[in-house]
């Protein structure tokens, strides 16, 4: 096939490549407000370590979102369809519980801050069930690569607004009127949730809750490479999670960079790299297809830890340094879009909301129980080879979908 820039970047003109990325946007804003940055007003306010430490349980809504998922696939609100109606009505949520905490007060009222913030943490986490689901349910097949690419940046960009942004703001405006401000960003997302497209094909929902609960399993493993595929999931990125835990100590503490160098150039630089990579990688996608996309991808996205051992061993050089955190950065980018467009590819239209929040839940797991023992390494061998055996951990996510490679290069959108 000819290449043809132009033919490619057509997907870009797409008023759902629009929507993904404004929702994206919508997804990531919350997350920061119940977390760095709400610990930032807690600290300033003067609140105890103990008290600040027990705050990050306010995440729990994010793990065990696909509890409540197949209510959101079962049930449809009677305005804007079945997704969108669930994200106005989760943005409608947040709205006001991010205004409600712009009035709290974590120093004097620290339970009733917790109480607001797990409330908008349910809202966050149950808006990223639908929008998740509306994301796969309305891209076209050749659009998944550029819809997960625009749904980072966007995403992204919501986490420096809500993040570093805020943090500034707060040092001039006060928190209250931070929180004000960022509750009012969320009229802005709500109207792109009213004008987003609906997806092409109408699909009717699950009869029952029963079914929207036991449904989604009963398909997925319905298919003959059910398990090999969720070997695919558990350990494709799980090279990029190991090695990611222990970045920014080994930039500090293990050759020495200020904490101003790490956020500048790994934090800034980082996620500038990451968005071009995520959307270099989404537009690569319209050409190499989804099984070539992953595999590639997912060797670049290894090799590229290599870099960091290259640093290793070249001690604190500002130019290797910045070498290798683009390059790391660039290559994992390619691979979250490959690799979000593979987990939207393997749901059913039916059932998108809970299949896809399971199945980014099963993703998680390599993070959650591998990545813990990366500092007993780094005390055993070093940081060179930590980071040797860190690409070298990629090598079972790649086995698995060379094995699967027939089975993931005929997969098409909701099958």
């Amino acid at each position: 096939m000819p290449y043809n820039l132009s033919a490619y970047l057509q997907v870009f003109r797409s008023r759902r490549i629009a929507a993904v990325m404004l929702l994206g946007f919508s997804s990531g804003l919350p997350l920061a407000l119940t977390g760095g940055t709400l610990q930032a007003w807690m600290a300033v306010a003067g609140v105890n370590l103990r008290t600040i430490g027990v705050f990050a349980l306010v995440g729990l809504p994010y793990t065990l979102k696909f509890i409540w998922s197949p209510v959101m696939d079962r049930f449809v609100p009677p305005w804007l369809g079945r997704r969108r109606g669930w994200i106005l009505i989760a943005q409608i949520s947040l709205l006001g519980g991010i205004a409600a905490m712009a009035f709290g007060s974590p120093r004097e009222c620290p339970a009733v801050m917790g109480a607001l913030a797990l409330l908008v943490a349910f809202a966050s986490a149950s808006q990223d069930i639908v929008v998740d689901a509306y994301r796969t349910d309305v891209l076209h097949e050749e659009e998944r690569g550029i819809g997960a690419a625009v749904f980072v940046m966007g995403y992204r960009v919501a986490m420096i607004v809500s993040g570093a942004v805020a943090l500034i703001l707060s040092d001039r405006i006060g928190w209250r009127n931070t929180y004000l401000f960022m509750a009012m960003v969320m009229i802005a997302c709500m109207a792109a949730t009213a004008m987003g497209p609906e997806p092409g094909e109408r699909i009717a929902p699950p009869g029952s809750v029963r079914e929207a609960a036991w449904g989604p399993l009963k398909d997925f493993f319905s298919r003959r490479s059910a398990l090999g595929i969720l070997m695919v999931i558990v350990l494709y990125k799980i090279c990029d999670a190991y090695a990611g835990t222990m970045t920014t100590a080994f930039l500090i503490r293990g050759l020495g960079f200020s904490p101003t160098d790490v956020g500048t150039i790994n934090k800034g630089l980082g996620l500038v790299s990451l968005i071009i990579g995520a959307l270099f990688g989404g537009t690569l996608m319209v050409r190499l297809g989804l099984y070539k996309s992953l595999m590639i991808f997912g060797i670049l996205q290894s090799v590229s830890i290599l870099s960091f051992m290259v640093l290793a061993w070249a001690g604190k050089s500002y130019p290797v340094m910045i070498a290798a955190v683009a390059f790391e950065n660039l290559c994992g980018g390619m691979g979250t879009a490959a690799f979000v467009s593979f987990l939207m590819s393997l749901c059913s239209q039916r059932y998108s909301a809970t299949q896809y929040a399971l199945l980014s839940s099963i993703a998680a797991l390599g993070r959650i129980f591998i990545a813990p023992t990366s500092g007993y390494v780094v005390e055993l061998v070093g940081w060179a080879q930590f980071f040797l055996l860190a690409t070298i951990s990629a090598l079972p996510g790649l086995l698995f979908l060379w094995w699967m490679r027939k089975d993931i290069a005929a997969l098409k959108h909701g099958t």
